[in-house]
């Protein structure tokens, strides 16, 4: 591993030493193969060790201790997902005999109607399994995966509920933006128009109250379950009410970019671009562009980055570029240079010793007003990580 740091670590300093050449001149730098060889050290060490594809690799608590999930946990296809990618870039059937493996046993959260991330759970792992091998038996598991999270959808308030639980009368976060691909992938694929309905229903009502006059996003709003009327817009995992928290951020440009390809609305596009450049505008403040877990919090620089933050942003930018001719260059190279950072010594991990020895990259904030794995290695990271740095090798290969 120490000579696969040293040749990663010299390419992207040649990156930075490159950092002011043309847009055309600076997208084929990225050590894509040794970060791929990189993963598949890590996740195969996991899967020696824990030869088990009912527990999904997540974390590690502040104690070093490792954290793994079963299917009913939110992040639960994250893991698979990260197998389908090394087998895409691969195309090793190991990889792919191993994604199969965990993707089947995540089966039993299609059923689930207790959770609005069905779509990170199952679009994940499932999705990436149909695009990959093209096997259609993953087709009926997502498409039962809609039907579940259809049924948390209340028409009086035109929303996808998302926690059952809290202080909330019924709240509807960002991040369950993410979750409507998997209601746009049923409606297209089984001509359902149903399932476009509630996606397109759920981000309509979204968009008239999760943004600032600014760009930023509100993580939670909140609606009277009765009238549907919006009760506060208020945080659960920022600094606070009024502050932007990053990984919220990033949801809002991935989500709307994403509804934007199944539509093709061009206000999705616009709310898309807002919240990109409100991020842009606040990570051009950092010197390597990381964000910091929270745009607001006033301890800043003296605060913790979210890697994870980063990964989604940098995923989203580059599908985003595909989409506006005069922000292309913009977005592209914003999300060259999160990637480029994300690549080096400081984030990418090339430790076998715990915390970090499952984990491409270090430094994510889960949930800090709660201590919740604050500064730490989270899978969706690494998941988002590989995605963004497929996107790049296959639009660098345009």
């Amino acid at each position: 591993m120490d000579s696969l740091r040293t040749y990663i670590l010299l390419i992207i300093s040649c990156i930075a030493f490159c950092s002011n050449k043309t847009f055309a001149q600076a997208n084929n730098n990225l050590p894509v193969d040794k970060i791929v060889q990189l993963a598949e050290e890590k996740y195969r060490s996991f899967i020696n060790h824990y030869n088990n594809p009912l527990v999904h690799l997540y974390s590690f608590d502040d104690d070093s201790a490792l954290l793994t999930v079963n299917y009913k946990d939110w992040t639960s296809g994250f893991f698979s997902g990260c197998l389908w990618y090394l087998y895409g870039f691969s195309n090793n059937s190991e990889w792919k005999h191993y994604a199969d493996e965990w993707t089947n046993n995540l089966q039993p959260a299609s059923l689930l109607t207790n959770k609005h991330d069905l779509g990170f759970m199952l679009f994940t792992s499932f999705g990436n399994g149909l695009r990959f091998t093209a096997d259609s038996a993953y087709k009926k598991i997502l498409l039962q995966g809609a039907k579940s999270l259809s049924k948390r959808f209340n028409p009086a308030i035109g929303s996808i509920r998302s926690w059952d639980n809290g202080p909330w009368h019924y709240p509807v976060i960002v991040d369950n933006l993410m979750n409507l691909e998997l209601l746009f992938w049923a409606a297209q694929t089984f001509h359902d128009s149903s399932f476009f309905n509630i996606a397109i229903s759920h981000i309509n009502n979204d968009l008239k109250y999760r943004f600032r006059k600014d760009g930023s996003t509100f993580h939670v709003l909140d609606f009277d379950s009765a009238s549907g009327m919006l009760l506060t817009q208020k945080t659960w995992q920022g600094y606070s009410d009024a502050s932007c928290w990053a990984r919220g951020q990033a949801w809002a440009i991935y989500s709307l970019t994403m509804a934007y390809r199944y539509t093709h609305n061009k206000n999705y596009l616009s709310f898309a671009e807002k919240a990109a450049q409100y991020f842009i505008h606040q990570i051009n403040k950092i010197p390597d562009h990381i964000p910091y877990w929270d745009f607001n919090d006033p301890g800043i620089p003296n605060i913790e980055k979210d890697v994870s933050a980063a990964a989604v942003a940098a995923s989203a930018l580059i599908e985003l570029s595909n989409y506006t001719p005069t922000s292309r260059k913009l977005y592209y190279n914003t999300a060259l240079q999160m990637l480029t950072s994300l690549c080096s010594d400081k984030y990418l991990c090339f430790s076998n010793a715990a915390p970090n020895q499952y984990f491409l990259l270090r430094h994510s904030v889960v949930n800090k007003p709660r201590n919740k794995g604050v500064d730490v290695p989270v899978i969706y990271a690494d998941y988002y990580f590989l995605e963004a740095l497929w996107r790049y090798k296959h639009y660098k290969d345009k």
